[in-house]
């Protein structure tokens, strides 16, 4: 029996995970690993291809890699693949996790299923199979395949993002097995459109099938040691709007949060200030609407909600003014803007391409609202090189959109962002109409430099650009022109 009983338990894998494999600690000592509840949770949850959303420190990079090790180990024929965001870390992971504990294997099982090939980057086995890892892994063909910060990866290097998409997932068959886990970095890119893919499926009740992505998330509440012991000090800690936050978060998971976890996350806050909901979320929707690394606005857009300043807008019986940015050859963007008081108002936007100014006109009909002005920036007054030489406002004059103004040119990139900055304390957003707006605010973003591993001075030139430019028109309009009084008399309920 006692033979039978060894036999059952080295042929189930999370038995061999937590018996056979030595990892290292945050102080860089070997200790045996042992799955804590998030790893535990997602083993039994595990799907066939898996969107891991989470907080920090709950290990999942390690357990994958262990689990993987193990399915090359105690299976024939068996590929496995880890990919990394450079090659720095693709290496760090393959030495300081997977070669780590495979090098401390007990010796007896060395001598049986040691390595044939041994590398800096990969380790092939006598059974055929093997492991390996890089920075895309187009090649070859995979039954398990890892993706380690694929949110960041999206963030900064969107091009590779879709070469993993399009290659590294492909080499994966179905009925095989992908990993991809993340925090989130904004609410766009692949990550993001991916779990928002399979949280709604999931929601829905939708059957998944061997090629469908199941969405896994792992809140900061739920570990237990995310919690402050000192429950005198927590009790001090917890501010009136604290209060109204976890208040709100409590009606969206259904969990009672104690003080001391609330104080925990107060504490956590004070270090980690913008990138808290990044990198700590209470909810999955609260990680992707948390700031972008590198995003100009993020200090701007975290008031802005906290003080629930995106809600449903009404449009008012007045004006509606439009500011655009005139794109050539890409998206045109058009922001609806009413002010009531003190209050800039955002109302609606509208984004398109490879569309002229009759499109607009008939867009801009449709909708149906009161208009004022439009403002274009200081290209709509540049006359084009075609046969019919015209400038931007002089084609939108004759599809019937005026009045349009000219907002002058800024002096610098840096001056108008810091004019945006200055913009935004006083604006209201709407959720549903201004929703792609948000997005591009929250997403507009420096440059990242590679080679030196840092953001530029430089903006990104990106799918959010657009809608930033549009709102950035009416940041750096003068204050003077864009409160000019407008004769009703002369405008209709359209078009004018």
């Amino acid at each position: 029996m006692a033979s039978a009983a060894l036999v059952d338990q080295w042929s189930q894998p999370l038995w061999r995970l937590n018996n056979l494999y030595t990892i290292r600690d945050k102080g860089g000592n070997a200790i045996p690993f042992r799955t804590n509840w998030a790893q535990e949770k997602f083993f039994e949850d595990m799907w066939f291809l898996n969107l891991i959303l989470k907080a920090r420190q709950l290990g999942f990079t390690t357990a994958i890699q262990l689990y993987m090790l193990d399915n090359c180990l105690f299976n024939s024929n068996t590929a496995a693949g880890v990919i990394a965001h450079n090659r720095e870390d693709a290496e760090a992971f393959f030495d300081d996790k997977i070669k780590f504990a495979y090098d401390r294997l007990p010796l007896g099982l060395l001598d049986r299923l040691g390595a044939t090939q041994d590398s800096a980057k990969s380790l092939a086995f006598a059974n055929n199979s093997k492991i390996r890892v890089g920075t895309s892994l187009r090649s070859g063909t995979f039954q398990l395949l890892h993706v380690s910060e694929f949110g960041k990866v999206c963030a900064k290097y969107p091009d590779k993002a879709k070469e993993i998409v399009t290659g590294a997932f492909n080499t994966v068959e179905a009925g095989q097995f992908i990993f991809v886990e993340s925090t989130a970095e904004g609410n766009s890119g692949d990550f993001h459109d991916m779990c928002d893919k399979a949280q709604k499926d999931e929601k829905e009740g939708r059957q998944l099938t061997k090629l469908d992505f199941k969405f896994h998330f792992y809140a900061w509440w739920q570990d237990p040691s995310y919690k402050l012991d000192d429950e005198d000090t927590a009790a001090t800690l917890i501010t009136p709007d604290d209060a109204k936050y976890f208040a709100s978060v409590e009606a969206i998971i259904g969990v009672k949060l104690s003080q001391n976890q609330r104080a925990w996350y107060v504490k956590k806050r004070q270090t980690q200030k913008a990138g808290m909901k990044r990198e700590y979320p209470s909810t999955p929707q609260e990680a992707f609407e948390a700031s972008v690394e590198g995003a100009y606005f993020v200090t701007e857009m975290t008031k802005v909600r906290e003080q629930g300043r995106i809600c449903k807008v009404p449009i008012l019986n007045k004006p509606v003014d439009i500011f655009w940015d005139l794109g050539v050859g890409d998206a045109m963007a058009l922001s609806f803007r009413q002010i009531v008081g003190s209050e800039v108002r955002w109302v609606d936007y509208y984004e398109n391409s490879g569309e002229g100014f009759e499109h607009y006109a008939r867009v801009l009909n449709e909708k149906g609202y009161i208009y004022g002005r439009h403002y274009f920036p200081h290209d709509g007054d540049t006359r084009s090189l075609g046969a019919v030489a015209k400038t931007k406002r002089e084609w939108a004059i004759e599809a019937g959109i005026r009045p349009v103004e000219i907002v002058a040119r800024i002096p610098t990139e840096a001056a108008g962002i810091e004019a945006s900055r200055a913009y935004l304390p006083s604006c209201w957003f709407d959720e549903e109409r201004c929703q792609r707006l948000i997005q591009c605010l929250d997403s507009y973003r420096k440059e990242w430099d590679d080679k030196r591993g840092t953001w530029k001075d430089t903006a990104r030139h990106d799918e959010f650009s657009h809608g930033y430019k549009s709102f950035e028109t009416a940041a750096v309009a003068p204050r003077s022109q864009a409160s000019k009084p407008i004769d009703l008399t002369r405008i209709n309920r359209g078009v004018v």
